[in-house]
């Protein structure tokens, strides 16, 4: 793998720190990739900006878990997958263990009751309040609008 920058004259020390840098990227890219495949941070569409903000906070927080519950959490280890020393899961392995971890701990609350859903919305009716909508903010500034367009070319 080739790492390239354009300065000269990089003494020894810097040049070590680039590969490292360059090497941490992995860490970070399988970390969103675990955030938005296996956590679903991506998945809900929200249109608040503040719901999105709070989603993410969130989503880090179960993160968060996951790395401290790895040395409580047994290795539910796929066939291909090498096996793990103890208290080196993965985040993702210990929320494939989660289900087990579960069963060994404290309940602090009792089982939810069973119930039925609520009457909802009247079949028939329409939603009366339409979801808020945000203007992403336009970046480009165009002569003619795009509908403007469409219509010329129709």
């Amino acid at each position: 793998m080739w790492l390239w920058t354009d300065r000269t004259g990089l003494s020894a020390d810097l040049a070590d720190r680039c590969w490292q840098a360059f090497l941490r990227r992995f860490d970070i890219e399988h970390t969103f990739r675990l955030l938005k495949q296996t956590l679903g941070w991506t998945a809900p569409h929200l249109r608040d900006p503040a719901a999105a903000d709070t989603w993410t906070w969130l989503i880090l927080a179960a993160y968060a878990q996951l790395w401290l519950a790895r040395h409580l959490a047994t290795d539910l280890r796929r066939p291909w997958e090498k096996p793990a020393q103890p208290g080196r899961l993965t985040p993702a392995r210990v929320r494939r263990g989660f289900r087990h971890l579960r069963e060994t701990t404290t309940r602090p609350a009792s089982a939810p009751k069973p119930t039925r859903p609520g009457p909802g919305r009247p079949k028939g009716s329409r939603n009366k309040v339409t979801a808020r909508r945000y203007d992403p903010g336009k970046t480009t500034k165009r002569d003619i609008s795009l509908k403007q367009r469409h219509e010329r070319r129709g």
